[in-house]
């Protein structure tokens, strides 16, 4: 019978279990990603203080309540304004095709900062099982505009919807 033994080192052991986890948590990393690190993967927002908060993360000073809320479905045909909007979306990192046929949850809140307004403005999220899946920021003076729902900007972004004709 032949017995062998052998010298584990310790250091080598711990550095070998290290650069495993190293690895896994690159993979991970990578392949799952941050779920919170860009607006085409849904920011998840549980309850009112976490959309107030995404919106304050954007840079934009919300009363804290809404103003309305309810259910809206988005629509299963493309039609024109449909179109447009999701445009709109678009420009911002989001998408609402993939919820064509949902009926998903629209928040209205007051904006208090926007640069320069002298009538209302709003901040509408877009939820989806407390995913953000879009919205927008509405300006409701005569000449205001729609932009997409992005970080605060002066003056405000180019990517901006007319007022509807």
């Amino acid at each position: 019978m032949m017995v062998m033994t052998a010298k584990v080192d310790i250091k080598k052991v711990i550095a070998a279990l290290a650069a495993v986890a190293g690895l896994i948590i690159a993979l991970i990393l990578l392949l799952g990603g941050n779920k919170n690190s860009a607006p085409t993967s849904a920011p998840s927002v549980a309850g009112n203080e976490g959309r107030i908060q995404f919106l304050k993360n954007l840079g934009w000073d919300v009363n804290a309540s809404p103003t309305e809320s309810g259910q809206v479905r988005i629509p299963q045909e493309q039609n024109p304004i449909l179109t447009r909007y999701n445009d709109l979306q678009k420009s911002a990192g989001y998408d609402l095709t993939q919820y064509a046929g949902k009926t998903v949850m629209r928040y209205v809140y007051k904006v208090n900062n926007y640069p320069g307004a002298t009538e209302p403005v709003y901040a509408t999220l877009l939820v989806y099982k407390n995913d953000v899946i879009g919205g927008d920021i509405t300006n409701t003076a005569a000449n205001g505009r729609m932009q997409a729902l992005t970080k605060i900007q002066t003056p405000p972004p180019e990517t901006t919807l007319p007022p509807a004709e």
